[in-house]
């Protein structure tokens, strides 16, 4: 027996020490093998997926992504190419090098195939689309983000399993407040030291047992003015701006409303609800006639079910391209804008909590919901005139999205679940009213939420509710605390994305650069504890704030951001 054991040892020991060494990143102990080890297990394929990877790299660790997605990047690379910047001066590291390699793909005359660079302009959302000056780009295609989120990999060579999905039932095996392993539903097994969540719904967090909410909270929680119901509160301009009625037979209560109102009474102004703000997908067209398809009848297309954007474009309405936002190539990032919208409100709600089968039909309905709009929109005599023979210039294009039917691939989750952490970001932190401790990175971004119901007033006519944007003076920072969770509840887990943060605090931090600052700013802390055998609650801040520093985050603003 011993002449059989020792020499297996020994070859488990010469796998060990060349998995430690620097060519080789990750294990597996044979070819075919379903069992793998690293020293951080990140899941998920978002933007905070591969920054974290990146910086394990960089840093000397091993590294696994295991990512239910098969295209990286998330929204980033789904269609979202108008950044929500807020203040570029307060992204940094390797969020700041995403847009920097942006800027650098555009500078090469290959990348300009349907418009001339000078003919591009330069419209950005709080900065220059185009940063001469700082070598950044904020505004682009989606094949050129996934493209850099690939060369991030590749030239990290990062192992990326993709199409691997977390078993939500039994796949996360924990030993004394620490996750040893999780299991994908293929039966392969990823053991780790540190584990980072970095998916828009935050599975891995709940599978752990990690406390979490689903909703807004009401506004007593944490004393905050924009969280809970907001009933009668219209920021932005989705919202119904001239009396419309909610009925198949206008003012006719008892003929039933048309498609896409609730008749629930909506609730009142502070108090809790467990709804979250509506999901799309952020369509990527252009109107280039070379490079154009245009919109198909989806199959189960309803035309009754858009009857409430007849009345919306009958009474006046005629923002419809306001937010056809421009990124290269004659390209749009074209988001939800209006009173009846992509935002496909109220169809969303079990999402966050909902089996595999559950959201692929969520999604499913959304995807049909927002192609029979665009098809609606594009044939239906109903359009003014005016309108549809513009909106008929549009589709979608030939050379985005190539394996998904020039569809992106991947659904506007605003938001899902939100960890309770150590420490919970609230409006307060956001708006300056309240010291941050430990901040590692920062965010700039308006208070924002999208509609969350859509409604039938007292006086009989329709409304939307939940579209809030607040002003935010001065750039913020934000917590470790809320990246991690409370230690009696796991000791080797962070949570950049679904983060511990209020409903309406969440409003500003759910944007994508933010979420790669955190996904970096997470796997600097698992380093650490890693190197001192410590949790992630034990994290030395003071060391951690140096790293980060040293990295090029920015945990202070700069006096040109405020």
């Amino acid at each position: 027996m011993r002449k059989n054991t020792c020499p297996f040892l020994l070859l488990l020991l010469v796998i060990n020490l060349w998995s430690c060494s620097g060519e080789q990143k990750s294990t597996t102990a044979t070819e075919n093998s379903t069992e793998y080890q690293a020293d951080i297990i990140v899941y998920g394929g978002t933007s905070a997926a591969i920054t974290a990877a990146v910086q394990a790299i960089r840093m000397g660790k091993s590294v696994l992504v295991v990512s239910p997605d098969t295209h990286l990047g998330g929204l980033s690379s789904g269609g979202l190419g108008f950044t929500d910047t807020g203040k570029k001066e307060v992204i940094g590291g390797l969020a700041r090098e995403f847009y920097h390699r942006i800027y650098l793909h555009y500078q090469n005359d290959s990348s300009w195939q349907w418009q001339k660079k000078e003919e591009y302009g330069n419209k950005g959302q709080g900065t220059p689309a185009i940063d001469g000056t700082e070598r950044t780009m904020w505004i682009f295609e989606p094949h050129a983000a996934e493209k850099v989120f690939e060369d991030f990999v590749k030239e990290n060579n990062i192992q990326v399993f993709r199409d691997e999905w977390l078993n939500r039932q039994s796949g996360v095996k924990k030993e004394n407040g620490k996750i040893v392993s999780i299991q994908t539903l293929s039966g392969k097994t990823f053991s780790g030291k540190m584990f980072i969540d970095a998916t828009y719904e935050g599975d891995l967090m709940a599978a752990a047992g990690v406390s979490y909410h689903v909703g807004r909270e009401a506004s007593s929680v944490y004393g905050e003015e924009w969280n809970g119901i907001q009933v009668g509160v219209l920021h932005h301009g989705h919202h119904f701006k001239t009396n419309i009625s909610p009925y198949k037979i206008p003012r006719d209560s008892t003929s039933g409303l048309l498609p896409r109102i609730s008749a629930e009474d909506p609730g009142k102004r502070g108090e809790a609800d467990k709804k979250v703000q509506a999901y799309c997908f952020r369509m990527c067209l252009t109107n280039h006639p070379d490079n154009r398809i245009p919109f198909a009848r989806p199959e189960g297309y309803d035309s009754t079910q858009y009857e409430l954007l007849v009345r919306v474009f009958n009474a006046g309405w005629r923002e419809l391209f306001d937010k056809f936002d421009p990124v290269p190539n004659r390209k749009t990032d074209t988001n939800n804008h209006g009173p009846f919208s992509t935002d496909n409100i109220g169809m969303n709600y079990d999402y966050p909590e909902a089996s595999y089968e559950r959201r692929k039909e969520i999604i499913k309905e959304h995807e049909v919901y927002q192609k029979g709009l665009m098809y609606f929109m594009a044939n239906d005599p109903r359009i003014p005139a005016d309108v549809q023979k513009e909106f008929a210039t549009w589709g979608l294009p030939k050379d985005e999205f190539t394996d998904n039917s020039h569809w992106p691939h991947q659904i506007y989750v605003r938001e899902a679940r939100r960890m309770i952490g150590e420490f919970v970001m609230t409006e307060h932190e956001t708006l300056g009213k309240k010291p941050v401790p430990k901040p590692i990175g920062m965010g700039s971004y308006t208070l924002d939420s999208h509609n969350i119901q859509r409604y039938v007033k007292p006086d009989g006519y329709v409304q939307n509710e939940g579209d809030i944007g607040v002003h935010i003076a001065e750039p913020y920072q934000i917590a470790y605390g809320s990246l991690v969770p409370k230690k009696e509840e796991c000791v080797n887990l962070f949570v950049p994305v679904c983060a511990s943060s209020s409903h309406i605090a969440f409003g500003s931090i759910r944007m994508e650069p933010v979420f790669m600052i955190l996904g970096q700013s997470a796997t600097t802390a698992a380093v650490q504890a890693i190197d001192k055998g410590i949790t992630v609650q034990e994290v030395n801040y003071e060391q951690l704030k140096a790293q980060l520093i040293k990295d090029k985050q920015v945990v202070n603003a700069p006096k040109s951001a405020l």
